[in-house]
């Protein structure tokens, strides 16, 4: 699968045609509403059996082919590379399909699961008219190899809605974390609906994970979390009730968010997750925390200084990096989960924490500030889908920061306002994908469900597998 960024005057039957992929297939992939109307600089997933890979410093040929499942040969032809010893960190290297050569006897299942494929990704590729008629000698084009992850997503709605947002992705996720239980100062929880939830999450085999929670959207929570973590009989009655809890609903895994907790508290706090991890893993469940996206053990600030990256990589069975706002609704307009920030981050994070604990965290929204920025103005929060429709109906140019790695844009409303936009699109996606192959992590957690970006999803199958727990 590549990425093709729309020049201006270019349609969509012209990109059908210039890559032989059906007209259809193209609004399927990318979830269309108008497939006539492209904004220029919109990047467009064309769902092709190849890809590209970009070198990476330290890379090898080698390196490259046997993550892919293809050959060195097949990559040196396949870029005319005149000496395989020598390739350049920066250079795009086409990766080719892999070919199956039908033997007699075999399957379209036994074939797809030698290659830890689906049987329906080979039939997206192949003129395969029925699955059960396949005979000795067919050439098979075959999906590139695919390393295995965790997938997470968070979800804020509750009942039927909140369930149908897991059902339209559960093939992709892990688990699925209904948010949030809000705890009290006496040790009880706030409760939510999230029944239907769970059992959405149930049927996919997925995971479901209760979040609990110190902040509200009126409260950050400080004097809250330092009551509680002051109290040991007061954990210990949070903690009854939090099983109590996971027993009832089903639920098997646990995710603690404790934000903007006083630096004071931070060893109460480890202590607290100690207490936690021995009540849960006695149950069976999983723990797993929040962690703000710190660069540095020693950065300063309420959201930081209390998330001791060591304690909770030793404690808890994985962590969820919380790398994303820093394009905040209420600050001025900037990409909201910036590779290079990401990538600071995740340099610290995997020096303190095992990287097959580390969930790195992926926003899934759009945010549009009115110009000039005012402090404290908010911004719209939107779907990455709507953005592109927005710079579609206001004629506007999408461009794209490569230090960020991230798409944005300006345009002028109705009532002559100017507006400047950030988002996420294909190629904002497949960086994050990279920085989970290039840094080895567990997997990715999702922030937030409810905002269609269908691009994301079709890039995720096309780059990794989902590990089902389930």
């Amino acid at each position: 699968m590549i990425i093709h960024v729309v020049q201006r005057g270019e349609a969509l039957w012209q990109l059908a045609r210039r890559y032989g992929v059906p007209f259809e297939r193209l609004i399927a992939a990318n979830e269309l509403s108008d497939p006539n109307r492209l904004a220029t600089g919109q990047a467009v997933v064309i769902p092709v059996p190849y890809r590209y890979h970009t070198v990476r410093a330290g890379e090898t040929l080698w390196q490259i082919a046997h993550s892919y499942g293809v050959t060195v040969e097949a990559i040196v032809q396949a870029n005319r590379i005149a000496n395989p010893a020598l390739i350049y960190p920066g250079t795009a290297l086409l990766i080719p399909a892999r070919i199956h050569t039908v033997r007699a006897g075999e399957t379209l299942g036994q074939i797809a699961a030698a290659y830890q494929v689906s049987v329906q990704q080979i039939i997206e590729f192949n003129p395969i008219a029925d699955p059960n008629m396949i005979v000795p000698g067919q050439r098979l084009v075959i999906p590139p190899a695919k390393p295995i992850i965790d997938v997470n997503a968070f979800t804020i709605d509750q009942g039927e809605k909140g369930a149908e947002q897991v059902r339209e992705v559960g093939r992709h996720l892990t688990y699925a974390a209904p948010f949030a239980y809000t705890m009290r100062a006496d040790g009880g929880l706030n409760p939510i609906n999230d029944v239907a939830i769970i059992q959405a999450a149930s049927a996919a085999r997925i995971v479901p994970m209760m979040t609990i929670t110190n902040f509200t959207y009126e409260d950050p929570g400080s004097r809250l979390a330092q009551t509680i973590l002051a109290d040991v009989a007061l954990q210990t009655r949070l903690l009854d009730n939090i099983i109590q809890v996971m027993r009832a609903k089903g639920y098997r895994a646990l995710n603690v968010d404790f934000e903007n907790v006083y630096p004071s508290d931070r060893e109460r706090y480890n202590a607290f997750l100690r207490r936690a991890a021995a009540r849960l893993h006695a149950e069976g469940y999983l723990l797993s925390t929040s962690l703000a996206p710190k660069v540095s053990a020693e950065q300063k600030g309420l959201l930081y200084e209390a998330h001791d990256y060591p304690a909770h990589g030793r404690i808890a069975d994985f962590v969820v990096l919380m790398t994303y706002e820093w394009g905040y609704r209420f600050g001025p307009p900037q990409a909201i989960s910036p590779v290079n920030q990401i990538r600071r981050v995740l340099d610290y994070a995997v020096t303190a924490i095992p990287r097959e604990k580390i969930m790195m965290g992926f926003q899934i929204y759009a945010r549009d500030w009115v110009l000039p920025h005012v402090q404290g103005q908010e911004a719209e929060t939107f779907s990455p889908q709507e953005a592109v429709e927005r710079a579609i109906r206001y004629g506007a140019s999408i461009q794209y920061d490569p230090v960020a790695a991230s798409p944005f844009y300006r345009y002028t409303d109705e009532q002559g306002r100017r507006h400047e936009v950030w988002f996420e699109d294909a190629r904002s996606a497949l960086a994050k994908f990279e920085l989970v192959k290039e840094y080895r992590l567990r997997g990715i957690s999702y922030w937030v469900l409810g905002y269609p970006y269908p691009e994301n999803w079709v890039l995720l199958e096309d780059n990794f597998r989902v590990r089902k727990r389930g």
